[in-house]
């Protein structure tokens, strides 16, 4: 083609030439339609496997429930319930990155509403900026190589569940993070490409439609390769139908106290009985041998002495599997005495705010219907019972100074009224994982840990405290502080990333930290904790 000598018709040439290049540049609509259409495939892929992940953890759990002794079901239990919480955490990781880059994309595109397609979608700054570039000047770290050992770190997390001689098979069933450490060696690469790292390769340039799909595949590996441990655990829980592995005598008695001139009678069977062993257990009391039914033998004596009365059981069992007999040994006590009545709690002379306080009501030689227990004075409490001579407290405020909660029973020679104080729950301590609460920490220890804790030291009862809010703020070696507010015990994304930061040097400060107890109408302030990476 001749160039022509005009420069009117010589600029229109150049114009055409650029719009051409511009075009070229273009992904076409079809195509990132295609990258959306791939998206919504992966979300109901995900789906599907998180269903079957759960059916599987759940006949993990029917035969640990089943067999509640054996150890090897109980580990495999908590192996399984493990890999999916790694692959759930993983999965939050990704999804918390996917968020970023869609706000950053402007949101839904308005012209596509309900489609879940961000408005820039095809461009390519956000992505290179985000995950590739970072912003030094701003100290924002790349989110790309942080992927690159998330995915790394999820798939040791997960191998690391199953023994050693089984990681090699497992490893080739786990689509996540396989060669990635050597992905130059099966990626097409031409020589522009060869020394580019793996951020590079993913996503410079890429645009904000390609990206999506990329992301929401690493979720799927993610849950695939917690499937193949579940799957794993699954084999290992699976046994003999009929396992003699935790044998122990066990009485079960109307009551453990008796009157004088009264009979003590108790159940005796063996613990995890199985219906198949039945004609190969005997029970001996006392060196003889007493008649069984339905797996339990039952045992009545005169409570004529008062005092400490005892009697010892033997049982013999045949496993049916082995064909071998092994005897169990226990010694049994029952108390003789004379009517009376007792309130004792079950924990200590105090009630606590927000849970439950069991209380023990002994009634010897009184006729239970005619007992009555109730509580009176101060603490707003109330009292039911749960059986036999067991009861339940609950209380809603704390007892005034040389004040008292009672209960009080009724029914039996004279009245019997019992003081207790009322407390609120003792403040938890924060901390990032029991016993974690300050002092010098390696960065990679650092960074394990996924938010806060609230700690209840030497507390007997069954309580949980949660954290609330608490202010994240990193302090870098000539860099000025950067605070990050989070809601919850959990990191957000902000204060995640500033943890995935740190730095030998770094300085972290948790402070106004929040945390609200059972029973508690507002929250409480918790003490402040600091930590020095090393």
């Amino acid at each position: 083609m001749s160039i022509p000598k005009e420069p009117r018709q010589l600029m229109i040439n150049l114009m055409y030439l650029v719009l051409t290049a511009l075009l070229a540049l273009n992904v076409s609509a079809s195509v990132m339609n295609a990258f959306f259409t791939l998206e919504k495939s992966m979300l109901t892929s995900n789906a599907i496997v998180t269903e079957s992940n759960e059916k599987v953890l759940e006949a993990i759990q029917a035969e640990a429930e089943a067999y509640e002794g054996d150890t090897l079901k109980q580990i495999a239990l908590e192996k399984a319930t493990e890999a999916k919480v790694i692959a759930d955490d993983f999965d939050a990781y990704i999804e918390g990155i996917y968020d970023e880059i869609f706000a950053a994309a402007g949101g839904e595109d308005p012209k596509k509403p309900g489609s879940h397609i961000p408005k820039d979608k095809k461009n390519k700054d956000i992505t290179t900026r985000l995950l590739v570039d970072g912003q030094p000047k701003q100290g924002i770290e790349p989110l790309g190589p942080q992927i690159y050992a998330k995915i790394i770190e999820t798939r040791d997390k997960l191998k690391g569940l199953v023994s050693a001689e089984k990681q090699e098979q497992l490893e080739s069933a786990m689509p996540l993070g396989r060669n990635i450490e050597n992905w130059q060696e099966t990626a097409t690469l031409d020589k522009a490409q060869k020394n580019t790292t793996w951020t590079t390769y993913k996503f410079r340039q890429m645009p904000v439609a390609a990206v999506i799909p990329m992301l929401r595949s690493f979720q799927a590996d993610a849950k695939t390769s917690a499937s193949a441990v579940m799957n794993e655990m699954f084999a290992e829980s699976k046994g003999e139908i009929i396992k003699f592995d935790a044998f122990f005598p066990v009485a079960s008695a109307k009551s453990s106290y008796v009157l004088q001139g009264e009979k003590y009678e108790a159940d005796i069977f063996l613990s995890a009985f199985s219906t198949a062993a039945s004609e190969s257990t005997k029970i001996y009391v006392n060196g003889r041998e007493i008649e069984m039914e339905e797996g339990k033998g039952i045992y009545s004596a005169t409570g004529s002495k008062l005092g400490t009365n005892s009697y010892n059981v033997k049982i013999d069992v045949t496993n049916p599997l082995t064909q071998e007999t092994e005897s169990y040994e226990q010694k049994f006590e029952f108390e003789v005495g004379q009517p009376s009545i007792a309130v004792a709690a079950d924990q200590m002379n105090v009630f606590y705010i927000g849970v439950d306080n069991p209380v023990t009501v002994s009634a010897a030689g009184i006729n239970s219907n005619a007992i009555n227990v109730s509580m009176t004075g101060d603490g707003g409490g109330s009292i039911s019972k749960t059986g036999g001579s067991s009861y339940n407290v609950k209380v809603t405020k704390p007892t005034p100074l040389n004040k008292f909660a009672f209960v009080t029973v009724t029914g039996g020679p004279k009245p019997v009224k019992v003081p207790f104080r009322v407390k609120r729950i003792p403040d938890p301590v924060p901390a990032l994982a029991p016993g974690v609460h300050e002092g010098n920490m390696g960065n990679g220890t650092f960074k394990a840990y996924q938010g806060v804790i609230a700690e209840l030291k030497n507390f007997d009862f069954d309580a949980r405290c949660n954290i609330q809010t608490f202010d994240l703020v990193r302090i870098a070696s000539r860099q000025d502080p950067v605070t990050a507010q989070n809601k919850g015990a959990r990191y957000n994304d902000k204060a995640q990333r500033l943890v995935n930061q740190a730095k030998p040097g770094d300085t972290y400060y948790f402070r106004n930290i929040k945390g609200k107890c059972p029973g508690d109408a507002a929250g409480r302030s918790l003490p402040s904790m600091v930590f020095t990476i090393r």
